[in-house]
């Protein structure tokens, strides 16, 4: 050190310590950041879904169709068309008692039993009411899965945990009479309204911003597929094998070009026909109806944040993850989605 004495200061003789910039450490540092964000968005998530019921998730007006189990089943299909939607809650009138959900599963396991009893196919086309669908789920070899509901004024959490539980899609609202305590069908919750109703409300979304493939979420391995000349029996026979709502369909690349949904079948049976599964796919997307969603999806760089924007902007059930050249890497259900944000820690 050298004494300055006009101003009675030191100065150091020694040079300044160099710092050498590490862009490694950083990006650690960074990345432990947005870890911790998330982890904390997510228990956000989680305090918010417990916070609100089930009921605050409907809009303000809906419609809803409910089916007597005594209707014909191929009128419930006509009106399931005509109205554009892809399930309704079953009623039982000489109980008065909900009787479970009519949804496209149910078309599948009558055109694979239709299909492995062609003499039947006729008759049961004509004179099979929704009652009946439980025995011709049990002959088809599908499990027949106990029906779940839920109060509307229980919370969200818990619909989310019990539609999680069940591996089922969508949940029924149920109430009760307060003086003839009968049921009350009040609607159907679905998992994209659900995500939906957190993207748009709970801001803590766009701390979400850990990339896909450091979630584990989807499915990524022993991925169903299908080609265009693969015949529809073919692909009725993975949806129920796999119990699955979809097969994507591959060109000869192995690139995603569409997707065979279980809803499609709806359309191809209109006209009653039950047992010709011989159409190939291609084929059968011909008829598919124009207010088809489209195919999303995403990469495994993309985040859940850019995802939930996704469903806060468009009406979806699935994204399939694809690689840079456009080949399929896995599927990711809404199903799979609201798991992690219920269960990750």
């Amino acid at each position: 050190m050298k004494e300055n004495h006009k101003g009675g200061e030191k100065e150091s003789s020694q040079s300044p310590i160099s710092h050498k910039f590490d862009g490694k450490i950083v990006i650690k540092e960074q990345k432990r950041n947005i870890v911790a964000d998330q982890r904390a968005a997510l228990q956000v998530i989680r305090e918010f879904l417990k916070s609100k019921t089930s009921f605050d998730v409907l809009p303000v007006s809906y419609r809803l169709v409910v089916f007597d189990t005594s209707l014909l089943v191929k009128r419930a299909l006509n009106v399931l068309l005509q109205n554009s939607i892809v399930s309704a809650p079953l009623w039982n009138s000489k109980i008065s008692k909900f009787a479970g959900l009519l949804t496209a599963n149910d078309f599948l396991n009558i055109v694979h039993y239709a299909a492995s009893n062609p003499d039947e196919s006729v008759n049961l086309s004509e004179t099979l009411t929704l009652d009946g669908l439980a025995s011709i789920k049990s002959l088809s070899g599908s499990a027949v899965l106990d029906a779940v509901s839920i109060h509307p004024f229980r919370s969200l959490y818990e619909a989310c945990v019990k539609m999680n539980n069940s591996s089922a899609r969508r949940i029924p609202l149920i109430d009760r009479d307060e003086k003839t305590h009968r049921e009350i069908v009040v609607s159907v919750l679905t998992q994209y309204r659900i995500l939906k109703f957190v993207s748009m409300n709970c801001r803590e979304t766009r701390f979400l911003l850990q990339p896909l493939r450091d979630l584990n979420i989807g499915t990524t391995t022993n991925l169903c597929h299908a080609r265009l000349n693969t015949s529809v029996g073919e692909v009725i026979d993975l949806l129920i094998k796999h119990r699955i709502s979809s097969v994507p369909i591959l060109d000869d690349d192995d690139k995603l070009i569409n997707v065979y949904e279980a809803i499609d079948l709806l359309a191809l049976i209109k006209g009653g026909v039950y047992a010709d599964l011989s159409l190939t796919v291609g084929e059968a997307l011909l008829r598919r109806s124009d207010d088809f969603e489209g195919v999303y999806t995403c990469t495994l760089g993309d985040s859940l944040f850019v995802v939930l924007e996704t469903i806060r902007k468009s009406r979806l059930h699935r994204l399939f993850v694809l690689d840079d050249e456009g080949k399929l890497l896995g599927v990711m259900t809404l199903g799979d989605i609201l798991k992690y944000i219920l269960f990750s820690e």
